[in-house]
This record gives structure tokens, sequence and C-alpha cells, in this order.
């Protein structure tokens, strides 16, 4: 098995537990928005972005599984592509998290599901 550092360790199921955070809260947003308001011509908009971002995050959420699981059976040790694969995720996880939490909390505002 590879070995990666407990730092690394800590910041992928930090970022995975998150990234599943952030999934549950957009589908709950995207569930009371549907619920409340139904699908207009005003709420599409919004209905279509929270899907988006809901897919934004699954991605990273589901590469971070696989990557950790390869460089996990990669043997003697996981390959400076893989590694910066696993960099680059983290990465783009985090932005994709970022910007879900933004689209978040402005379409909260916006139609007052706070």
């Amino acid at each position: 098995m590879a070995k990666l550092s407990d730092e690394i360790l800590t910041n992928i199921f930090s970022l995975q537990r998150q990234l599943a955070e952030g999934i549950g809260e957009v589908s709950a947003v995207e569930w009371a928005l549907f619920e409340q308001y139904g699908e207009t011509d005003e709420s599409i908009g919004e209905l279509e972005e929270l899907k988006n971002a809901k897919e934004r995050l699954t991605i990273p959420y589901s590469r971070l599984h696989t990557l950790l699981l390869r460089i996990l059976e990669a043997q003697p040790t996981a390959s400076a592509a893989m590694l910066n694969l696993l960099a680059q995720t983290l990465e783009q996880g985090q932005a994709a998290l970022d910007a879900s939490n933004a689209s978040v909390r402005e379409i909260k505002r916006n139609w007052d599901l706070l």
C-alpha cells in the first residue's frame, strides 16, 4: 500500500465530508425551492443552478474516493501522476465547494429560504 501522510489523509476525509454535506445542503435547498415555489419561469434558473452545483460537488467527491483507493492499492508507492491528480482534485473540490456554498446562500436569500 502506498503511504500517505496523516495530513493528506485528514485533508481528503475532511474535504469529502464537506462535499457530502454540501451535496445534502444543495439537495435540501433544491427540494425546498421546488416545494414552496414549484417549477416556474422564475425558479427554473435557480433549480438548474442547484442541479449543476450538486453535480459539481459529486464529481470531486467520487474522484477523491476512487483516487484514494487507487493510491492505497499502488505498490510500492503511488506514481507522481496519481499524487498530482490527487492534489488537483483537492483544489478543484475546494473550489467547487466554495462556489456551491455561494450559490446556495444567494438562492436561499433571493427566495427567502433562510
